[in-house]
């Protein structure tokens, strides 16, 4: 894979970022109409920097250090990242419109318990970790997979999924 196809990627995947704040804007809409209400907003800009981060990052590192694609690598990446792709629009599918990227919990609903959430109480950080380390790892970018998965497991574990968590207790709470 050149190196113009890896920023074809990485441009895709921005592509598809911005699919989601359209739809995450349109069930922002929908959750706070129906009495929806937002927490942990303190750690929201950190993710958007982050996540922004992560794609330049992959073209500036693959670009600057002119790192090779190696096809051992590179390849089972790229499966990693249409995986990965796939199992975040399945949790979107899943959720309807009370997926969000922001935490918005509409009070008295039941948790959500089909498609990946039957399995997993968090599948989309599934997603997210993954893409995280295997976007950058296609074009062996591996300083910018190495700082992502760092930073982003110290935002997840101490920040965004103690959120969720606290948001969906007292939304579904008797």
């Amino acid at each position: 894979m050149s190196l113009a196809w890896y920023v074809a990627l990485v441009g895709a995947t921005a592509l598809e970022r911005l699919a989601e704040l359209v739809v995450s804007a349109r069930n922002a809409r929908w959750s706070f109409a129906r009495g929806g209400v937002e927490s942990g907003r303190g750690h929201f800009p950190a993710m958007v920097a982050l996540h922004t981060g992560l794609l330049l990052a992959c073209v500036a590192e693959a670009w600057l250090a002119d790192r090779p694609f190696l096809p051992w690598l590179g390849w089972p990446m790229l499966a990693l990242v249409l995986a990965s792709q796939g199992l975040r629009w399945w949790c979107i599918a899943t959720l309807g419109p009370r997926w969000n990227t922001r935490v918005i919990v509409v009070p008295g609903l039941p948790l959500v318990a089909r498609g990946p959430y039957r399995w997993l109480r968090h599948p989309n950080y599934v997603a997210v970790v993954v893409e995280g380390f295997a976007l950058p790892l296609v074009h062996s970018c591996w300083v910018t997979a190495l700082a992502f998965t760092v930073l982003n497991a110290v935002l997840l574990a101490r920040f965004r999924i103690p959120a969720e968590e606290r948001a969906l207790a007292l939304a579904t709470a008797p």
